[in-house]
């Protein structure tokens, strides 16, 4: 028995209610977007204009300038800005993968859950908070020691400090994801639980475990309230992990709010490479991502 429909009832009709709901949210989703985007696509454009007309090769290899005085740049801040990052990545990343290797595979439920809940606690203490206690720990400790006092190292260890939770949680949250199916094959062909977790558990993850990192770099490499409490500033060329350092952040903050405006236009180039290293390490989380896909 063959039923015949009216081909009016296939009909998308363009008056009808469902329609122009439909149409109406639509419209306001397209808004609510472009609304979202409008701020990020403000300061970009704003931080691009003003930055790249204060660019010049010299601000890659020369000194911060005096006052009133043409030329100048802020290659130490460059460099110190790397120094600090890489040894808060050399502290964290180990830790927060070590970490989360212990959670997903030996730790018992309980402690686990402890864990996490304490990990999303330090995530969301404020960056100040972690500058005040790397001062206390690295800062102070070198002043009694003879050694120094506002150094990189201590920057570096206040922003291994805000690395670690982000670290941590998305290594934690990538090794959950790994099939059960994988550590039991490998169990069954031999396998102990070490060799497990190094030879297939952590290969498989691996491409999420470097987009947590490079986020958590990438968050690093903007903070400012950290280094002002452990690293300072300096004016010179990067002598030591136990001298005061320049960096990118803690120049924009210097030189923004200074009355003389050859400051302001290296805060303002200053500015622009932080956004450009910022962008190049987004960049680098979503080619993991896509490589993982």
């Amino acid at each position: 028995m063959t039923n015949h429909f009216p081909e009016s009832s296939l009909t998308r009709s363009p008056s009808s209610p469902r329609t122009l709901f439909n149409t109406a949210m639509t419209v306001v989703a397209y808004i609510c977007g472009a609304l979202a985007l409008l701020p990020l696509l403000a300061v970009l454009s704003y931080v691009i204009f003003k930055g790249f007309s204060s660019l010049s090769f010299s601000v890659f290899t020369e000194l911060p300038p005096a006052p009133l005085r043409k030329g100048g740049g802020f290659g130490n801040a460059i460099l110190g800005t790397l120094l600090m990052v890489g040894i808060g990545a050399t502290i964290s990343i180990p830790f927060g993968v070590l970490a989360a290797i212990y959670l997903t595979e030996f730790s018992s439920s309980k402690v686990a859950r402890w864990i996490r809940f304490a990990t999303n606690i330090l995530s969301g203490v404020p960056s100040i908070i972690a500058g005040v206690f790397a001062y206390g720990i690295v800062v102070l400790t070198l002043v009694k020691l003879n050694l120094g006092s506002y150094s990189a190292f201590g920057g570096g260890f206040a922003l291994a400090i805000l690395m670690l939770p982000t670290i941590l949680r998305t290594t934690d949250e990538a090794l959950q994801l790994v099939s059960q199916d994988l550590r039991q094959a490998s169990v069954g062909l031999g396998a102990t639980k070490f060799q497990t977790v190094a030879q297939v558990v952590l290969p498989a993850a691996l491409p999420a475990i470097v987009t947590g990192s490079t986020l958590a770099i990438a968050r690093a490499s903007g903070e400012t309230a950290p280094l002002l409490f452990t690293a300072l500033f300096s004016s010179f060329w990067p002598s030591g992990l136990f001298q005061p350092t320049a960096s990118l952040a803690v120049l924009v903050y210097n030189f923004a709010v200074s009355p003389f405006q050859n400051w302001q236009s290296l805060a303002w180039a200053a500015s622009l490479i932080l956004v450009l290293m910022v962008l190049i390490t987004s960049i680098i989380a979503r080619w993991a991502t896509r490589q993982k896909a």
